[in-house]
């Protein structure tokens, strides 16, 4: 019966899987290396190791954008460059 509930959303992850099983394992990666990130953060409060986080952050905002640009998703590509962008500038002023 739970199962039931959930077919819809495990059919569409097999679907996106199915459709392109290297965007869909980079995806899962980005979005492994953002909860890492998240986790290390909510751990390392209130000095977390940005030095160490902000490439990885910036990473995985790297790979999120390039798989919206390979679903002609502009919302979210534009949502991950302008991240990008952001925690770029904020490595680059860290570290000069």
């Amino acid at each position: 019966m739970i199962l039931d509930l959930f077919k819809p959303t495990f059919d569409w992850i097999h679907d996106d899987f199915r459709s392109n099983p290297y965007r869909f394992s980079l995806e899962l990666l980005a979005w492994g290396l953002s909860i890492g990130c998240s986790i290390t953060m909510a751990l390392t409060v209130p000095n977390p190791p940005l030095l160490a986080l902000y490439p990885v952050w910036i990473t995985g905002c790297g790979i999120y954008a390039w798989a919206a640009y390979t679903r002609k998703s502009f919302g979210m590509l534009a949502n991950y460059l302008l991240l990008t962008t952001i925690d770029t500038i904020g490595l680059v002023r860290m570290i000069t």
